[in-house]
């Protein structure tokens, strides 16, 4: 077999797996870092020495097409809102770890430090970045005392101190994540993710249909399928810089963008899903269609889930998005006694 050029171990530091595709991966970085140095350029040239990045048109159309790594952070930071949040409150990090902690929540943490990112050099070969997680997550269990800590956060944490490279830039990010982007996912009852997840299997019952009908008559329920998807946003689910490409959309978008990655790893393989013949073998598939081979090409990637979602009426996720708003809507009514 071929030497690759490229490490066992990526640029932010995750060990590739065994049967990762070597061939088909240089065959895309071939191609993508001439995208990516031209991107570079594009980015360079508005963001400028020091310059924050205000929200128009042609960043959101920059944003879409992918973010340089030496760029994220400050991107991040000013496109969804957390720059403005960390200027008004410059102290806040440094009090809350400063602040007495709960000693539960500070044991809940330290039990999933080992756990998190496990093939990951940084988390492994060092104590510093358990320790840079380990203040991010506990400042932010204390702020947010609806939220707490709970699992997930360590993977969307660990992910964003990696890119950040930053514990107080991440702590910020994961509060505008957690509590505008994504709210009420992580809550004790998850209300925010359960209703999302009945908005994605409406798009999927409006669009596939077939592929609807045959994982309710073989009895998979749609939240073993797809809680990690949401819940992990990806991390843990698929490649790195693929996670990092849906993340760029997220931070600026929201998370639509959750919900269009969905639909494309389902519509990609239908054939493959309506093809299993029971419970086992559809859940199975449901786990082999994150190692779709496209999902390494991460541009092509998120071409295709665009192109995939222009296909459908425009504005199909803003209705299934209204549907998600009347849900909350109604949650959150009074009974009325009659």
């Amino acid at each position: 077999m071929a030497t690759s050029r490229f490490s066992k171990v990526d640029e932010y530091g995750f060990e590739r797996p065994d049967n990762f595709n070597y061939e088909t991966y240089e065959e895309f970085m071939s191609e993508y870092l001439k995208v990516l140095a031209k991107r570079a350029k594009k980015w360079a040239d508005i963001i400028g020495e020091g310059r924050s990045v205000r929200r128009n048109l042609t960043v959101k159309r920059y944003v879409r097409k992918g973010i340089p790594g030496v760029h994220r952070c400050s991107v991040w930071l000013s496109v969804s809102g957390a720059e403005e949040l960390k200027n008004k409150s410059p102290n806040l990090y440094q009090q809350l770890l400063n602040d007495q902690h709960d000693p539960q929540v500070a044991e809940n943490i330290r039990i999933d430090l080992p756990r998190t990112f496990p093939d990951n050099i940084f988390f492994n070969n060092t104590d510093l970045h358990q320790r840079q997680l380990y203040n991010i997550l506990l400042a932010f269990a204390h702020q947010n005392q609806e939220v707490g800590y709970c699992q997930g956060l360590n993977y969307i944490a660990g992910l964003l101190l990696l890119v950040t490279k930053n514990e107080e830039n991440a702590f910020w990010l994961l509060k505008v994540l957690i509590e505008n982007i994504l709210p009420e996912y992580y809550t004790p009852t998850m209300k925010g993710l359960l209703i999302d997840i009945d908005v994605l299997v409406e798009l999927v019952k409006l669009k596939m249909p077939d592929v609807f009908q045959h994982v309710e008559n073989l009895g998979l329920p749609w939240p073993v399928i797809t809680t990690k998807w949401f819940i992990c946003l990806f991390a843990e689910v698929l490649p790195t810089e693929t996670t990092l490409r849906i993340w760029d959309c997220l931070f600026y978008e929201g998370s639509k963008i959750v919900f269009r990655v969905a639909l494309t790893l389902i519509k990609r393989n239908k054939q493959n899903l309506l093809a299993c013949q029971d419970f086992t073998d559809l859940a199975e598939c449901f786990k082999e269609i994150t190692k779709d081979s496209i999902v390494v090409k991460c541009h092509e990637f998120m071409e295709v889930c665009k192109k995939f979602i222009d296909q459908y009426n425009t504005n199909l996720i803003e209705k299934c998005f209204i549907f998600r708003a009347y849900s909350k809507f109604l949650d959150h009514c009074p009974i009325v006694q009659y």
